[in-house]
């Protein structure tokens, strides 16, 4: 089992929440995590899962039995399926106010379920699982984001010497840990194949009852095409034949299951013409892959695709590492329409600025830094550092406080 960076941040709200909700996609390891955590533990934790017919059937039926019946503190799987318990679990903790109470897991945002923010208000701590990212898969704790905040580190060029090739065995790859445990591409894509099934005929089915289960599916592979890419609800309801109504819940469903996610556009009052269309990434490159039908091999002839395919990846390790870093950040793209932008703007709780532009290349070029220096000139202290990560292999100062980074330095 690989160690999740996450572990520590959830020990810290189960010691003084009542409840603790760790969401994440179907099959990121929520389950193996919440087991291990408490293995060998004295004050080991009774665990149920709703995956269990019989449970869930119970559940449904009568959520206040059912957790009557069930000895405290407990770790319910899957808690999504059935919404009203979490009701009963508001009306439990408000009798008996303890810490870590109820650790609840969840293929599904429970926060986009009626009344359930409200009802949890105040008494619940929501954290995020992603698949594995590079460092967990080689038992490292990355800290790329802190060294990036901190004015005083010094990159250095890393000396594993990541390929190009191997970069893109990565991103093809992805994070989940069953994907990762098979050898052969054939096998993973086998696993892709039953995932993407199984997410529209179950994790979608719970939250909403849509017929269309192949539209859905269609929908995947134009959105995985298209990742990292300005969302274009309009232009991707013209190439669907989706109605616009029907695609915004189809959208909603997917980010609700971690599929996609939006990067908002970061827009301070610096007087400049914002683009405000968010970036849309699949969370897994891995399934990105699998959805464009592309290998690695594939990948190393379609630059295009592959530079797409590589940014996702470059911005899913920050996401996953936003979800443990002791330096909190919250994720941006930046555009304006004059063409200036950064793939990736990371704001701090002080305010400060940093920025990476994502480049599957060997070479740096002057244009790729141009949009970053504009951007520092435009904050002045606050913009800390820019980045260009891109698939050389040599750390490259680019200048007053802009560097080139190689990839590997995001997950080592």
């Amino acid at each position: 089992m690989n160690r999740r960076n996450i572990s520590s941040s959830l020990l810290d709200a189960l010691a003084d929440t009542p409840v603790v909700f760790l969401r994440g996609a179907r099959q990121s390891g929520k389950t193996t995590l919440v087991k291990s955590l408490f293995e060998g533990d004295g004050n080991a934790r009774n665990y149920a899962t709703l995956d269990s017919g019989t449970a869930l059937a119970a559940a449904l039926r009568d959520p206040a039995g059912f957790l009557d019946g069930l000895a405290k503190p407990l770790t319910l799987d899957e808690a999504q399926r059935a919404p009203g318990l979490l009701l009963a679990i508001k009306e439990d903790v408000d009798r008996r106010r303890r810490p870590g109470s109820y650790l609840l897991t969840g293929s599904a945002n429970v926060l986009t379920l009626p009344k359930v923010a409200d009802s949890l208000a105040g008494r619940m701590e929501i954290l995020t699982l992603y698949p594995l990212s590079q460092g967990e898969i080689a038992g490292a704790r990355e800290d790329f984001i802190a060294r990036l905040f901190d004015e005083s580190h010094a990159f250095a060029s890393p000396s594993s010497r990541y390929s190009r090739e191997n970069l893109l065995k990565a991103v093809c790859a992805g994070g989940y840990p069953e994907v990762l445990s098979r050898k052969s591409e054939k096998r993973r894509a086998a696993w892709f194949e039953s995932y993407i099934t199984a997410l529209a005929e179950r994790d979608i089915r719970d939250l909403s009852n849509i017929q269309d289960r192949s539209g859905i599916i269609r929908l995947l592979g134009l959105l995985a095409a298209r990742s990292a890419g300005l969302f274009n609800q309009a232009e991707i309801s013209k190439v669907s034949a989706i109605p616009n109504s029907t695609l915004s819940r189809y959208i909603s469903l997917l980010e609700s299951t971690f599929i996609i996610y939006f990067l908002p556009s970061w827009s301070p009052n610096l007087g400049k013409r914002f683009v405000k269309s968010p970036k849309m990434h699949l969370t897994d490159s891995g399934l990105a892959a699998h959805l464009c039908g592309a290998g690695s091999d594939r990948l190393g002839r379609d630059g295009s695709l592959a530079g797409r395919l590589f940014e996702s990846f470059v911005v899913g390790e920050i996401l996953k590492q936003s979800s443990w870093s002791e330096h909190p950040v919250r994720l941006y793209h930046y555009r304006l329409q004059t063409g200036d932008e950064t793939d990736l703007l990371l704001e701090d709780r002080s305010g400060n600025i940093a920025a990476l532009e994502v480049k599957l290349s060997h070479t740096v070029a002057r244009r790729d830094v141009q949009g970053l220096a504009r951007l520092r000139d435009s904050l002045g202290d606050r913009f800390v550092k820019g980045a260009v990560i891109y698939s050389g292999r040599e750390t490259i100062p680019l200048g007053d406080r802009l560097i080139a980074l190689p990839a590997e330095t995001v997950f080592h």
